[in-house]
């Protein structure tokens, strides 16, 4: 997920507010709440303490994570997890389902296997016959959720990575203790996937820019939101040549193979970051006539960069058209 958004902000004039910012789940967070600077302290720390909590429990990289105990676990057995993981894996199901397995957390393996993983960059396309075997392994199909009890359990060897969604996941949880704690005017942003609420300290709804894929240009449009999601994806950034091919760093779980359409940039307004963040990914897999198509059957607020000859055109779905405004 590439930081492709940003927050329009005024110098002066603005209400009082605090700006606490840091590092988490491999890239940073920043979150801005109107109120007395004075409980920025108190804060600030039970905001790292609720991050390293959630870093635990969905982190690819952390060995003894939630995640990787589950993705350790037995075969064909009901695991308890946590709330939080369920929540991240009912989600994570509902979208794959709705977008016809074009988002898939079982994805991991193939991801690594062309060189974008957290194994490192490997520019080379992968074996044939290796990538096929990787291949039977993906499928959300082979996760399964007891409702009741919330349990999980694997039904074949596969291997969940969740890092299309926990960042999402960690902003919603931000804002639901931001709200708790007694704040009503918010945003918070963790790696380009963010959520506002109520005012900004400018007295009105916030500001946020859309980047141009072509980073020259700067920004492509601005919106105005309040008590919504935002999370962009795109791939114009992230891939890598060979024998004259383009590869992306956007994998189609169904083929195996990087995806090839002109889609360059997707972003996805929604009641929550989790969902916002996983349909981005989903819509970045699918393109931009299959995105826009499932958008209007759905209601689903989209903003669209696609690449155009030498230059990019932009397509929204009917959702997000009130949304848009002139810079």
């Amino acid at each position: 997920m590439l930081l492709s958004l940003f927050v329009l902000v005024a110098c002066s004039g603005e209400a009082k507010h605090f700006i606490i910012h840091g590092e988490t789940m491999g890239t940073t967070y920043q979150v801005t709440v109107l109120g007395d600077p004075e409980d920025k302290a108190v804060l600030a720390q039970e905001i790292d303490q609720l991050l390293l909590i959630l870093n635990d429990i969905a982190s690819t990289y952390i060995e003894d994570s939630e995640l990787n105990q589950f993705n350790r676990a037995a075969i064909g057995e009901w695991h308890e997890v946590s709330p939080a993981l369920y929540s991240m894996f009912e989600m994570a199901l509902e979208v794959a389902w709705l977008s016809n397995g074009a988002f898939d957390i079982t994805v991991g393996p193939l991801v690594n296997a062309w060189g974008f993983g957290p194994m490192g960059r490997i520019e080379k396309r992968p074996n044939a016959i290796a990538q096929r075997e990787l291949l039977a392994r993906v499928s959300y199909q082979h996760l399964e959720l007891d409702l009741a009890r919330q349990q999980v359990r694997k039904k074949q060897d596969i291997e969940v990575d969740l890092s299309a969604i926990a960042k999402g996941y960690a902003v919603d949880e931000l804002a639901a203790w931001i709200e708790r704690r007694g704040y009503e005017n918010y945003l918070v942003e963790i790696g380009g996937e963010l959520r506002v609420a109520g005012e900004s300290p400018r007295g009105n709804d916030w500001r946020v820019a859309i980047e141009s894929p072509d980073a020259s240009e700067g920004v492509r449009a601005a919106i105005a939101v309040t008590d919504i999601a935002v999370a962009t994806s795109g791939d114009y950034r992230n891939f890598y040549e060979e024998g004259g091919q383009r590869y992306s760093h956007t994998i189609d779980p169904r083929s195996g193979e990087p995806v090839q359409h002109d889609l360059a940039s997707v972003t996805v307004l929604a009641e929550t970051a989790a969902y916002a963040d996983a349909l981005a990914t989903a819509f970045s897999v699918m393109g931009t006539e299959k995105t826009l198509k499932l958008a209007e059957q759905e209601g689903i607020a989209v903003y669209l960069i696609h690449k155009q000859g030498d230059g990019f055109v932009s397509k929204a779905s009917s959702a997000f058209k009130p949304y848009e405004e002139s810079l």
